[in-house]
Formats: structure tokens, sequence, C-alpha cells
């Protein structure tokens, strides 16, 4: 069947091409930024250019289009840059889906502007199982956007077990995580690592040492003290990140250390890199924005683990950003209820909900003061997150797949009104930039404002 042909089929369903006119493009896959056109036939992109290279008119009668089946989006004064990707979310289904689900998890993605989420495996029960994950497979078949799902590095995650990560593999696993919890053993991880590098996936790791850890949540410091609260020192970060650095560099790895927070912990990342590891890190939008004089502000909307530290640190998550350590920006979503939230500071979950407000923050407290360029945020939040996982990274060029967001870099919105079931953010009330108007995932339009 020719290409032609294929596309027409594709398109039975469809029946209109969509016509994204006059729009900055911003792509890190292609490196563009500039005002194109892109037109979009069932779930690929048939056309991208500017003219005399793009015309419509010739795409029309290639495709056997009529007027009448073009929806036509304009996009004069917005980005159009490929569908963000977010790999590291908490759905919480199976098992806690009173604070969200698949399904309504991902309809909080799209209207963030992204396509594409990696689940972490830290659900009831958790996914150190087949049948768990064909569950998580098969209802995400049918979300808004594309849900993939991990699965745990250790049985129950107790850390003394791997799972069959090989079979987990075979099924679809994107990658192992224990997130939430620390692999303390570390013959168990050496082990875990090995396997993963021969079956080319990610491990991906929180690292907090319960040495170090008082109480959880809030950073060990001045406002910890304040609080009479123990806190949890960045030391628990640290030594699990030296170590695990040095384990990936002994077994060739690909490690990714999850939501960092500790300036001590991205130069172990610097220095891992350096010595030629396959080494990753994540940085959440509150990490990179806010420090723990907002547990002051917010209470328990402000309490994650790990915590939010001091303006140091925050610091040097970003200069981490700017120079390529830390490699991708994640939400870290992790919605609870009001009344879990409603607790006494020490009884509350940690945690807060992230995926529609992380376009926004990384515009705020990256863009604008002009730490990075939108084009590398976009790298950031596409390109970087989706190369981690083994996917064909989002673009806006001929013959891509059509996951694409739409938005108003400098159109301000108040952050509240969730797509999500949970409202946990220190971000309500917030104004922000970046103003999702249309998140379209394999040509369908899957949010519009």
């Amino acid at each position: 069947m020719n290409n032609q042909n294929q596309m027409q089929n594709q398109n039975n369903n469809i029946n209109k091409m969509l016509y994204i006119k006059g729009g900055r493009v911003v792509d890190p896959v292609t490196g563009k930024d500039e005002l194109m056109d892109v037109a979009i036939l069932g779930s690929v992109i048939v056309g991208a250019g500017s003219k005399p290279d793009f015309d419509i008119e010739e795409i029309k009668a290639k495709w056997d289009v009529s007027e009448s089946d073009i929806k036509e989006i304009d996009a004069t004064g917005l980005v159009v840059a490929p569908g963000l990707v977010d790999t590291h979310v908490h759905f919480r289904d199976p098992g806690f889906t009173y604070k969200e689900d698949i399904f309504t998890g991902a309809k909080a993605a799209a209207r963030g502007g992204f396509t594409t989420v990696v689940c972490m495996a830290n659900t009831k029960p958790v996914v150190d199982n087949v049948d768990t994950l064909h569950y998580i497979q098969e209802k995400g078949e049918e979300a808004v956007i594309n849900v993939l799902q991990t699965a745990t590095v250790t049985k129950g995650m107790r850390g003394q077990e791997l799972v069959d990560m090989e079979l987990l593999a075979e099924e679809g696993a994107a990658g192992f995580t224990d997130d939430g919890l620390p692999i303390m053993k570390e013959e168990v991880l050496l082990e875990a690592l090995k396997m993963a590098a021969r079956l080319d996936l990610p491990v991906s790791l929180h690292e907090e040492d319960p040495l170090f850890i008082k109480q959880p949540g809030v950073n060990m410091g001045k406002v910890s003290e304040e609080l009479n609260y123990g806190g949890a020192s960045r030391t628990a970060e640290d030594v699990m990140v030296a170590r695990d650095v040095a384990l990936a560099l002994n077994t060739g790895a690909t490690l990714c250390i999850q939501h960092i927070s500790s300036k001590n912990s991205v130069e172990f990342v610097r220095a891992g890199k350096k010595l030629g590891g396959d080494i990753h890190a994540e940085a959440t939008p509150h990490h990179f924005t806010l420090t723990e004089d907002a547990v002051l502000k917010y209470g328990t909307n402000a309490r994650m683990n790990p915590p939010l530290r001091t303006e140091e640190d925050r610091l040097a998550i970003i200069e981490g950003l700017k120079d390529g350590t830390i490699d991708m920006i994640v939400t870290d979503h992790a919605p609870h209820s009001e009344e879990e939230k409603a607790r006494p500071l020490a009884q509350a979950p940690s945690g807060i909900t992230g995926i529609e407000t992380s376009l926004g923050l990384g515009i705020k407290s990256l863009v604008e003061p002009g730490h990075i360029s939108l084009l590398k945020l976009m790298e950031l939040m596409s390109k970087a997150p989706a190369e981690l996982y083994r996917l064909i990274p989002g673009s806006i060029s001929q013959g891509a797949v059509a996951d694409i967001v739409i938005f108003d870099e400098h159109g301000k919105w108040i952050v509240g009104d969730y797509a999500s079931k949970a409202s946990n953010s220190p971000f309500t009330g917030w104004e922000l930039p970046g103003k999702v108007h249309y998140t379209i995932c394999g040509g369908k339009i899957v949010y519009e404002q």
C-alpha cells in the first residue's frame, strides 16, 4: 500500500484536515523557531513550512481534500510546538482513584499541553506483575493522550527482590522505578542496573536515605526549626545520588535521578556525566520555582518528597537545567484529596498536582527571567524526556505524528478550575503565562480552550 492510500485510510474516521495557520513553530528536534503553517491529515503532519515551500492548495490537491473538509486554526501570535511529554506522573490507578484516575489524569495532562505521560508504579497493587501492567495499559489506550506505564524495580517495592524485569519489559513496561521509596540494598540495585542495561531501558530512582530524615516533606533547616518539625536533610538525597551515580558508571545502565532537589546532587550528576555515565536527572517546576519558605505560606500544599529546599539549591537546579546537567522537566503530578491535605503537617501526604501548571511555571521561572530560551524549554519538556524512555520525540515536520501543543507564551491565566480530581497545589490563584489554546494528540484535538 502506498503512503497516500495509507493516509487516506487513516483519515476515513476523521474526515477533516487540520490547518494550523501562521503560528510560531518552536521545535527542539529540527531546531526551528520561525513562523510556519502546518497541515495535518489523519494522525500525521502532511505539510509544515512557510511560503513558498508550503502551499495549502497543493496539499489539498495531493490528498484530495475539499475546502469544506478543512478545520482551520488561526495560530497568529501563538506558539506551535511538539506535544509536551511528562515522564513522572501519578495517576493513582489502580487503588487510589478517589484522588485521580487514568482518564481524569489524561484530561488534566491534555489541558496542560501534554500528549504523552509515563506513570509511576506505586499504585495499589504496585506494578510488579503483568496483570496490573496490562490493566493500566488497556485503560490507557482509551485515554485522550498517550499513557505509558513503568514497572517497579523490586517486588512489592520492598527493596529486597527484583521483579521479572525481562518479562515486564517484553509486556511493554516503559522502564523501572520504585518511585516513592529508595532502594537501600546496593546489591539489589546493582543487579537491577545490570539487567536494565541488557534490556536497554532506564531505571529511575527516588533518592532519600531515611537515616537523614527526622520527618519527611520539609527541608531540615530554618523553616523546620521555626515549625519545630524534624525535616529531611539534603544529605538524605546526596548520599544516595553519589552511590547510584557510581553504580551507573560501573554497569553502563541508563540511570535517571528523579525530582532532584539538592545543589550537591546536581554536582554529583554533573560529575557522573563528565565521567561518561549515561546519567540523567529530572527537575520539577516546584523545585525551581519555590523554596522552603513556601511551607510557611502554603502549609501542607508545599509539603513534598524530596522537600523544597533553599534559594541556593533552587538556583543550582536552574544552572543544571541551563548547562544540560539536568535533562528534563517533569511534574511529579501527585494528586491528593482535600481531606488528606487538611491534616496537620506531620500527618498530611506529600506531593502536589502539577501537570496543569508546568508549562506556565517553566515560562515564568526560566524563560521570562532569561535563564533559557523557549526552544530550550521545549527540549526539556518534550524531546529529552521522550528520548530517555526510548520514544521518538515529537516534531513539527512532515511525516511526524501530529502530537502538538498550541499556546500563548505571554497569555496570562489564573490557576484554578482544575481538570484533575485534585487541587492540592501552592500555585492555586497564581497568574501564569503560557495559556494553552489547543492540545492535539494523534491528529485529534483533545483540548481546546
